[in-house]
């Protein structure tokens, strides 16, 4: 056959997407193991009944055929009245573009800022598709490291040597996979480094409704920040709409504008009935905290387990729905040991080497099965880690 684009044959870099323990776990699933899955970000709960009937009624309404491309004006209001309420930011109509899913926004926010064979720098450790965003939109991914005895927080020596010729900067509060929340000096720090530079912040705070310490900043709100500073936000995890792909990139009018020309020529935009959904979930009062609140009692399950034994540490997760923990005393990589754990235990984890180089030595657990369920799993992972220290 012809030669593909080595845009889409280098998407992954070295090769690999980081997720082989997930695939071999699934194809466990599949072949009929009873594994028990804490690798993604899939909530247990599913999306409430009430979101899946106004959805329905909407498609059986007629809300089935094109929807305008930037979004039904009704939910791009709503998207901006919410990040108004939230950040103190005025924000409209014409702040936000309606996308299919999170990633989507990733996509076009890079796309809008990034010229072919910019540089795009992140924060490491990362989203696993952030490196393949930045290659999809032609653009050269670079990290900036952080160390787990520094909570994964981003230094200004790191930032400054990464962002030095950068197009954008793209970062993720709270965080996955450490469960970070970024607080107000860091932030700052961060709109220094931006203001400096004269460059973009692209900020995926998809977990906005999932904090546990300390209070999620927008750093779009940090003064002189709005003009530089894309949003990412996202219906899959506060609303446990993942499969719904619905979410939205809120920038400046002009931003916006060349972003809804992308999504003409790639999404075409998102079905009706799922925009007529998410409107009726933004407004249902309830749904945002019902939907967090097994992650934060499964954060008070980490640290009941892990303050039995002294092996598996862990930063205590301030946001989010992961939990990431050290096993560097086993002397395993995180890859080594999630694949030992999956073939001991049948419990899958998410290695940390998946996330970046500054993961290495930890594996991600992503706090989604029942508590009980999770509690037993986070015992088991700590007898393994203690069996191996002691053979290490």
């Amino acid at each position: 056959m012809p030669q593909l684009s080595q845009r889409i044959t280098t998407l992954n870099g070295d090769g690999s997407d980081g997720w082989d323990v997930f695939y071999r776990a699934k194809a466990m699933v599949a072949a009929g193991e009873d594994v028990i899955e804490l690798t993604i970000g899939e909530h247990d709960i599913g999306t409430d009944a009430s979101i899946l009937k106004a959805m329905y009624d909407s498609a059986r309404g007629g809300h089935t055929g094109y929807a305008i491309v930037p979004g039904i004006s009704a939910l791009r209001d709503r998207v901006a009245e919410r990040v108004t309420a939230q950040t103190g930011v005025a924000t409209n109509r014409d702040n936000v573009l309606i996308t299919p899913g999170g990633q989507a926004a990733l996509f076009a926010a890079h796309m809008a800022v990034c010229a072919p064979g910019d540089t795009a720098a992140y924060i490491d450790p990362y989203y696993a598709t952030y490196p393949g965003v930045v290659r999809s939109a032609s653009a050269l991914p670079r990290t900036v490291p952080t160390h787990a005895e520094n909570g994964f927080l981003p230094e200004r020596s790191a930032l400054e040597a990464a962002c030095k010729g950068a197009a954008s900067l793209l970062i993720n509060s709270p965080n996955n996979p450490t469960g970070a929340v970024y607080p107000r000096e860091t932030l700052d720090t961060i709109a220094q480094v931006i203001m400096a530079n004269d460059m973009w912040l692209i900020s995926d705070e998809v977990y906005d409704t999932q904090v546990w310490d300390g209070a999620h900043i927008s750093p779009r709100s940090l003064p002189g920040m709005a003009d530089h500073t894309l949003v990412v936000g996202s219906m899959s995890k506060s609303h446990a709409m993942t499969g719904s792909r619905i979410g939205w990139l809120i920038g400046p009018p002009e931003a916006i504008a060349c972003a809804i020309d992308l999504a003409t020529n790639t999404t075409y935009g998102v079905p009706g009935y799922i925009q007529d959904a998410a409107l009726f979930a933004m407004e249902t009062a309830g749904l945002e905290s019902e939907v967090a609140a097994p992650f934060l009692r499964r954060r008070d399950i980490v640290e009941k387990v892990l303050s039995t034994q002294s092996i598996v540490r862990s930063v205590p997760p301030q946001g989010a729905m992961y939990v990431m923990l050290d096993i560097r005393a086993t002397g395993l990589s995180g890859e080594a040991f999630a694949n030992a754990l999956l073939d001991t235990h049948r419990i899958a984890v998410m290695p940390g080497e998946s996330f970046g180089a500054s993961a290495a030595g930890h594996v991600r657990v992503a706090m989604t099965v029942a508590d009980d369920r999770f509690e037993d799993a986070l015992y088991t992972i700590c007898q393994f880690a203690a069996g191996l220290s002691q053979a290490a």
